[in-house]
């Protein structure tokens, strides 16, 4: 199932990927930073309300007052860098979660073709939990599979929640082809991919906007 947030009913969370799109206001990293986590916190707030609660009671100072709170926190994974700020702002709301990093890369051969290649891994044990994985933009999709087809086959994961800000539709179709039993939420979907494979409209390089181009 995928659930596109700024499809469903305008809100707040258009300002902020318009702002993350905007060429004048992507000058300064740090609001766009900021607007990376904040988008993070709205698609907490928008899974949360798919998990499993428990009903219990909390004592106030003149009584008690029923209410439901979280089961499980879920476990926050990321591909970094760019996923960062976004991994944050799910974080802010499930504060309690255990994260995990992964670091993916393309390598780009001499005809043009890109191989994924996986660098680094650190996760607890992601056996019998729900994992929610952050990537700000999915292009072809191709490394937010090779990841999680590997955390699938380590760990018996029991669900599988995959969070982008932009995404491609080519990008969308791959990751729903290869990864059924995932629910996925986006911000939104742009229909082009770049021959180098960036998305537009999309935003740009979300790495070097939130900390600097690299080499």
């Amino acid at each position: 199932m995928v659930t596109i947030l700024t499809k469903q009913n305008n809100s707040i969370a258009n300002h902020f990927l318009a702002e993350l799109r905007d060429v004048n206001i992507q000058k300064d990293s740090m609001r766009f930073r900021r607007n990376l986590e904040r988008l993070g916190e709205i698609m907490a707030y928008e899974i949360s309300k798919t998990l499993e609660f428990n009903p219990v009671e909390v004592e106030t100072p003149l009584g008690m007052a029923n209410t439901h709170l979280l089961r499980k926190h879920p476990v926050i994974a990321t591909l970094i860098r760019a996923g960062l700020p976004f991994h944050q702002g799910v974080l802010n709301y499930f504060d309690k979660s255990e994260s995990a990093f992964i670091a993916a890369y393309r390598h780009t051969k001499k005809s043009g073709e890109f191989e994924i290649h996986k660098k680094y891994q650190n996760t607890p044990n992601l056996t019998n939990k729900v994992v929610i994985m952050t990537d700000p933009m999915l292009a072809t999709g191709r490394s937010l599979v090779l990841t999680c087809k590997d955390l699938l086959a380590e760990y018996a994961i029991k669900e599988l929640h995959i969070v982008t800000v932009i995404a491609s539709e080519e990008g969308l179709q791959h990751v729903q082809a290869f990864l059924p039993e995932a629910q996925i939420w986006v911000g939104a979907v742009d229909k082009e991919l770049t021959s180098k494979s960036y998305i537009v409209p999309g935003l740009g390089d979300a790495g070097d906007l939130a900390y600097g181009c690299k080499e």
